[in-house]
């Protein structure tokens, strides 16, 4: 149900998200952390790589990718895209569902893994996931995922101040929440950062933990800063130079938590 949701928004997420002034925004807050992460001549294995847009950079700085989604139509796109940037060559695709992580997974080793902008959103118990990654990060490589946090300050304030209580604190719901992509429902966790650092332990420590749309607000309320070019300017610099303060960093939209593989080994191979 999730691929089928994702395969029918592939052709207009780019318009709607990637191309927006909010999207470019935060991407650009992204990739400016991951310049110090990931290393040209580095292995990345990226997960939900949608459109394609973050592996098409990766690539464009000597990254070689591998750029896997469960959306077929999403791959397509990818695909399309890092032809047109001549990037064929650095970017391999592969259909992967990350809910069933032991099937498909590649056998290669990577020197980091990217899940950006909520993909991980979309599953329920991250510890199968993390078995896999922990299996494919060679010892002191990175796993940096971008998740939508459980205390978006944007929205929590915005529907209170139209009186929708239940959709402020919609994501603090304990079965998750049901969303609607393309016409398809879609089930989505928010899960805390103590239960990310649980999901992830003992092979995974985090680093640093960044917060994203904190002054910036969601997306889908781009028309609050819509022709008010000097509230978004202020708002990006707020972004830029505040959003990572604590607990200012747990209040965004999307919330980046970047882990380091540690040399510890699964819990599941013993």
């Amino acid at each position: 149900m999730t691929a089928r949701a994702f395969d029918a928004v592939a052709d207009q997420y780019d318009s709607t998200f990637t191309h927006t002034p909010i999207g470019r925004k935060l991407r650009q807050i992204v990739w400016r952390s991951l310049s110090d992460t990931f290393q040209p001549g580095a292995r990345v294995w990226e997960l939900n790589c949608g459109t394609g847009e973050d592996a098409v950079w990766m690539a464009r700085r000597e990254i070689h990718v591998l750029a896997s989604d469960g959306s077929p139509a999403m791959l397509e796109t990818a695909s399309r895209k890092a032809a047109t940037h001549h990037l064929s060559d650095r970017i391999e695709f592969l259909l992967y569902d990350f809910a069933n992580p032991a099937a498909g997974r590649p056998d290669a080793k990577f020197d980091g893994v990217l899940s950006n902008f909520g993909g991980l959103n979309c599953i329920t118990d991250l510890r199968p996931l993390a078995t896999v990654l922990a299996r494919s990060i060679k010892p002191g490589g990175r796993l940096v995922i971008v998740v939508m946090g459980r205390w978006c300050a944007w929205e929590i304030l915005w529907h209170l101040l139209h009186l929708q209580p239940r959709r402020a604190f919609r994501r603090l719901a304990r079965k998750g929440t049901e969303g609607r992509i393309g016409g398809h429902k879609v089930r989505v966790w928010y899960p805390a950062a103590k239960a990310l650092r649980r999901a992830f332990a003992p092979e995974f420590k985090i680093r640093r933990i960044m917060g994203l749309g904190v002054f910036l607000p969601p997306s889908y309320l781009h028309p609050v800063v819509a022709g008010r070019s000097g509230l978004f300017r202020l708002l990006c610099r707020l972004e830029q130079s505040r959003a990572s303060i604590t607990p200012l960093r747990l209040l965004g939209d999307h919330i980046l938590y970047d882990f380091e593989r540690t040399s510890m080994a699964s819990r599941e191979s013993g």
